[in-house]
């Protein structure tokens, strides 16, 4: 069973490579299609239709991706590419891909986005309620994940919403935290165009000198850090020549426009900002009776506001001429512009325009004036009663906003605590399971334990009686050593002496026994002696029983398993020096590593050498298996075992082993000498 669940795992773990194998190369081909279609969008030469196919083809990739991290970013950049050629139904539909990735993925900082790319949509088609509601989203997204960027974007387009329907004390809010937050950015062009914003709306708020203000910080910032081009300055002096005449100081009001002016290129490229300068500056010369380039300044500014159909600006100038006009006492002309004005507010249908108009034809014709001032007073409690709407209407969908992200923020967390409950659950089950089998392993392992003591006590007693025979064989064979030469060989070296003493006997018989017997003794001390050196050199040929231990260890290895066995045994080696411990643990060791071998290894052919000098003796065990990890830590007992009982006997253990090269095992251990013997007490 256990090896049907190894196996149904390796299989999982193959599959779901697979996928990601095959995943990977799909996420990749997709980047480089997009890719592709990116460079080929980015061709000057295209026009915006052209340019519109590419882009969709890079939607329907998207479409048919899978969802990812680089897929969302692909998918912002081409919601960006939309919004540079106004292709806006389509940047509404990479909106929602983008919205719906994001939330599957919890992909907040994408998710911010997207939020802010519906509110570009709706301010792009008028829609500023909506357009407010989705970057109020994005902001809270934004100041949770403390994006300062992000953060200052969207309170810029906030402020703008509000200040163009009128809320200026909520745009002034809104402005003020986004320079906040610029000023930590760091970022010169964005600080620029806040403070003109800021400036504007004090404007709007009659704190004139405020705005005057923010208007100078806009211009130390151009001058110091020489921004884009010179349009930047000519803003900023022509909005403080704007102030200046609001506060009816038309000197100063004259020099800062005329200070707008003098940079080249201004009516080219700029040719809006060229238009309102002249336009206010030939206003205050109006008020200040300066007569001279009037009304030249007004007409050269509404024939540009004509051709770029500006009819809000053009509203302005016929209001401007007809004032001109009046002043000049030529009532025919005023009162034909100040019509101009009326009609063109009329089908404009700007309430602001329409305002300005009739209260130029109430100065300029007497016979309606009531009427006009009738009507513009029921536009200004109109445009009041609009404008108090247009803050509550902000107020309530910020509130609501709130109350929506509060409300999902609330089943965010009851989700997040149903799943640490889970979690909580599942780790103490885990836990428990854990446990019940670490007490199994532990009972398992005291078991192991004990029965390799009763093992190491067994051999131990093993050892140490043959100890015992081993001495009593020694003294036995010393003794009979000794009777054999000191007695039997002394008697027939005496009876040699003797029968040579018989020398003088010199008759014929007597001296060929004599000669016989001296022959025949010297051949029996002869053999006493070889007899008495064969039992003095038996104890250096004879292996000691630990030898043969190892040897039967080594045989049964041999034809329990498949894997050839080849050892060699010093015979040199002096056991008798070495003490039991280290014969038991060089026992243990090599059973344990025979053992990993088999269990592990996957070896055909083992080398085990055991060998010896005056001072250490040494155990190589040597196979040809797979190899293993020698810097990651084992999970079992085993090898430690090995280097544990190494170092108890104050040896050396080095363990080489590469993947396929098999693995090698050298082990040094000192002779430790005059060790006493265990014996067993009765």
């Amino acid at each position: 069973m256990r090896n049907i669940i190894i196996i149904f795992t390796l299989f999982s773990l193959l599959i779901s490579c697979s996928k990601s194998k095959s995943k990977i190369k799909s996420k990749t081909s997709a980047s480089d299609s997009i890719s592709y279609y990116f460079s080929k969008y980015n061709n000057n030469n295209l026009r915006d239709h052209e340019k519109i196919e590419y882009l969709n083809k890079v939607k329907s990739i998207i479409l048919s991706s899978e969802n990812s991290n680089t897929l969302r970013e692909l998918n912002y950049d081409l919601i960006s590419k939309y919004y540079e050629v106004k292709s806006w139904e389509d940047y509404k539909i990479a909106s929602k891909v983008l919205l719906k990735n994001s939330l599957s993925a919890n992909d907040l900082i994408n998710t911010a986005k997207s939020y802010r790319s519906f509110g570009n949509y709706y301010l792009q088609t008028q829609q500023p309620d909506s357009a407010f509601s989705y970057y109020t989203k994005s902001e809270k997204i934004y100041l949770k994940l403390k994006d300062d960027e992000g953060i200052s974007t969207i309170l810029s387009k906030k402020g703008l919403i509000q200040f163009n329907a009128g809320d200026y004390l909520g745009a002034d809010l809104s402005f003020s935290k986004a320079l906040v937050v610029i000023k930590k950015l760091n970022d010169n062009q964005k600080r620029y165009s806040i403070l003109i914003q800021l400036g504007l709306n004090s404007n709007q708020l009659k704190e004139y000198y405020k705005s005057i203000d923010y208007f100078n910080e806009a211009l130390d910032i151009v001058r110091k850090n020489n921004l884009k081009n010179n349009y930047e300055e000519s803003v900023c002096l022509s909005n403080i020549g704007l102030i200046y005449q609001n506060l009816k100081d038309h000197s100063r009001a004259m020099f800062y426009f005329d200070q707008s002016l003098r940079f080249d290129g201004l009516k080219e490229d700029f040719p809006v900002a060229y238009s309102n300068i002249i336009d206010n500056l030939g206003y205050s010369k109006l008020q200040k009776k300066d007569l001279k380039d009037l009304p030249n300044l007004f007409f050269e500014s509404l024939e540009i506001r004509k051709k770029l159909q500006d009819t809000s600006a053009m509203v302005i100038s016929y209001i401007h001429i007809s004032e001109y006009y009046s002043e000049i006492k030529d009532d025919q002309k005023a009162l034909k512009y100040a019509n101009l004005a009326l009609s063109l507010a009329k089908s404009n249908k700007n309430p602001i325009d329409l305002l300005y108009s009739l209260k130029q034809a109430s100065v300029v014709d007497n016979d309606q004036a009531a009427n006009y001032s009738d009507y513009y007073l029921r536009i200004t409690d109109s445009l009041q009663i609009a404008e108090r709407n247009s803050k509550d209407r902000f107020a309530k969908i910020q509130l609501e906003t709130n109350e929506i992200i509060e409300e999902n923020e609330g089943l965010a967390e009851k989700n997040r605590n149903l799943l640490y409950v889970f979690v909580v659950t599942f780790i103490l089950v885990v836990l428990l399971f854990v446990v019940r089998a670490q007490r199994a392993r532990t009972r398992e392992l005291l078991y192991k334990q004990a029965q390799q003591k009763a093992n190491e006590d067994i051999y131990n007693l093993m050892m140490s009686q043959q100890a015992i025979i081993d001495e009593s064989r020694s003294k036995e064979k010393k003794r009979l050593a000794q009777d054999l030469h000191d007695g039997v060989l002394g008697r027939m070296f005496g009876l040699r002496l003797n029968l040579d003493s018989l020398n003088s006997n010199n008759d014929e018989e007597a001296v060929q026994k004599r000669f016989e017997l001296l022959n025949e003794l010297k051949t029996i001390e002869q053999d006493i002696r070889e007899i008495s050196h064969d039992l003095n050199r038996e104890k250096q040929v004879l292996i000691n029983n630990f030898v043969s231990i190892v040897h039967n260890l080594l045989e049964e290895q041999k034809n329990a398993f498949d894997a050839e066995v080849s050892y060699t045994i010093d015979n040199n080696v002096n056991w008798d020096k070495i003490g039991n411990a280290i014969k038991i643990n060089l026992y243990r060791i090599l059973q344990e590593g025979l053992q990993n071998i088999n269990k592990y290894a996957n070896a055909k052919n083992i080398f085990v050498e055991i060998k010896g000098d005056e001072e250490n003796v040494y155990l190589k065990i040597k196979d040809d298996g797979i190899g293993f990890d020698v810097n990651k830590k084992s999970k079992g007992i085993g090898m430690q075992n090995m280097i544990s009982r190494t170092h108890d006997c104050k040896g050396i253990i080095d363990i080489t082993s590469k993947k396929d090269e098999g693995t090698k095992i050298v082990i040094t251990i000192p002779i430790e000498t005059n060790q006493p013997l265990i014996i067993p007490q009765e």
